[in-house]
């Protein structure tokens, strides 16, 4: 057995050894073949190509099949990129957009406070609105003016369309507006275009009733409700809104300010009112304002 070994071992060398020489001469020659410039060998080496490249298609088809599933998945990933980006930039048009809805509306309601006809004779004070407490008993907001702006008691409040309600209590920096759905509000009015006066008082409703009418047969749904001037404390002239019938035949004012939008109200300076003496009590740390008091008289001589 040993001697089956080395003899199969002699034979075997020297047969790799010429099938590795003649290996090395075929690349010779490809070599030599490839770079001789001839038309001849030109053509002859087209030949080869034609003959042998189309044969290959099936070799190279794994690796092509491979090549293209790396360019799809470098393509999907681009675009889980891309849809990333887009998500977030979705995102952020959204807050842009609620943003965009919130100045719009501000800027809605700030645009009529200054289209509001008013006497010219009349100066006001905007004021933005920053709290409401309103209840079953109390119906008033708070606003971010007060004594420091020169608000006294009594001054009207509007907003972009009508009467909203009367300063009742004035702190330094802020104010309470009573609105006119409170129990406590009676406000002086005219109804037109019958002349009728009457007094529009809150009753804790959207829609205050009329009480005190001269002549109820007079007055008809729809007619236009305006502040009177009575009193000297508002003036005259101020929308208040539209009488209407409620279902048991009540007459009531459907009022012309937005309650449930109340963001900016117009503080009127009416210098010519009489001046509120039995104010509520102011809100505030502080407690009331102390209203100022009259010297005692001197004694007659």
């Amino acid at each position: 057995m040993a001697m089956d070994r080395s003899s199969s071992n002699d034979f075997g060398r020297p047969l790799r050894r010429m099938l590795l020489a003649v290996l090395i001469l075929i690349l010779l020659g490809v070599f030599l073949l490839w770079r001789i410039d001839s038309p001849r060998v030109e053509r002859f080496r087209a030949q080869i190509t034609d003959r042998i490249v189309p044969n290959l298609d099936w070799a190279m088809a794994p690796v092509t099949g491979t090549v293209n599933l790396l360019r799809d998945f470098q393509s999907y990933q681009r675009l889980a990129d891309q849809n990333q980006e887009l998500r977030s930039e979705l995102r952020q048009m959204q807050a842009w957009k609620e943003a965009a809805l919130q100045l719009e509306q501000e800027n809605a309601r700030l645009l009529d406070l200054n289209n509001v006809r008013l006497d010219p004779r009349l100066t006001y004070i905007t004021g933005v609105v920053l709290a409401d407490s309103g209840s079953p008993f109390r119906q008033s907001v708070l606003l971010n003016v007060g004594a420091r702006d020169g608000l006294v008691d009594g001054w009207a409040a509007m907003d972009g369309i009508g009467l909203v309600g009367r300063i009742s209590g004035v702190a330094q920096n802020t104010a309470r507006v009573i609105l006119l759905t409170d129990a406590s509000s009676r406000i002086p009015a005219t109804i037109q275009p019958s002349g009728q006066r009457a007094i529009v008082a809150g009753d804790n409703s959207s829609a205050p009733p009329v009480d005190f009418l001269e002549n109820p047969d007079l007055v008809r749904p729809g007619d236009r409700v305006i502040s009177s001037g009575d009193g000297g404390v508002f003036p005259a002239g101020l929308l208040i809104g539209q009488v209407a019938a409620d279902p048991g035949g009540r007459l009531r004012v459907r009022l012309a300010a937005d309650y449930e939008r109340l963001e900016f109200l117009r503080v009127l300076r009416h210098n010519g009112s009489e001046t509120v003496s039995d104010s509520a009590q102011v809100i505030g740390p502080d407690g009331p304002i102390a209203q100022t008091q009259a010297p005692p008289a001197a004694p007659d001589q």
